[in-house]
């Protein structure tokens, strides 16, 4: 029985790097979307299972995490998923505005409420928040990106305070830059390789110098 890692939220660019990632490290991973088998970027990468998922559906995503522990003890849980649609805060729907928190925000709690629980008995594991700028400051024209990620920064430190004492770890990744989306862009733009080498690096961290928050950006970005 091999250990697992779950990544919700998995797309083309970054999700698909963590699948990669965390496959590589020796876990079968969970790859989980709302349309998980149109994801192309997972054909080649070993170990992997696609579930779909909508984060937001309690039932799914602890349907989700129940299949995960069938397979292994859950070891890694990784919760990527988010949107937002800009626009001025006189113009956003507020249909929208609760879609895009409750996709960001109460799916990240979710996640990591049920990660939690299948963690807690065995007294280990690593949960994972991705982050954005917009954890950090709120700009013009992002309010349906800035509430759910100012939230979901929060929970993640909650949750770290709440579980670091009973060997989880908990973090939260500020993407601090645009993602690069293909192998001949610059590296003004931040590769989703090196992202989730990070993530690697930080569910590798020994107890006793655990890491909260974590910021990444390209060298070009200012801060």
């Amino acid at each position: 029985m091999s250990n697992t890692a779950v990544v919700v939220g998995v797309g083309p660019g970054l999700g698909a790097a963590l699948v990669d990632a965390f496959s590589q490290e020796g876990y079968t991973v969970l790859a989980a979307a709302r349309k998980a088998a149109k994801v192309g970027a997972l054909h080649d990468v070993p170990r992997v299972v696609r579930v779909d998922c909508d984060a937001t559906q309690p039932s799914q995503v602890d349907a989700l995490f129940e299949r995960a522990a069938s397979i292994g003890p859950v070891r890694v849980a990784i919760f990527n998923a988010g949107t937002y649609q800009r626009g001025t805060v006189v113009d956003t729907d507020p249909v929208e505005f609760e879609r895009c928190w409750r996709v960001g925000a109460f799916g990240g709690f979710l996640v990591g409420r049920a990660a939690a629980r299948h963690m807690l008995p065995a007294g280990q594991g690593t949960i994972l928040f991705t982050g954005a700028t917009a954890s950090l400051r709120g700009g013009a024209g992002f309010v349906n990106l800035a509430s759910p990620k100012f939230a979901l920064r929060a929970v993640a430190q909650s949750m770290a305070r709440e579980l670091g004492p009973q060997g989880i770890h908990v973090a939260h990744v500020v993407i601090d830059g645009q993602i690069r989306g293909s192998e001949g862009e610059a590296d003004a733009y931040l590769d989703p390789r090196n992202i989730a080498a990070a993530y690697v690096g930080l569910h590798r961290q020994h107890r006793n110098a655990w890491t909260q928050e974590l910021d990444l950006r390209p060298w070009s970005e200012k801060f």
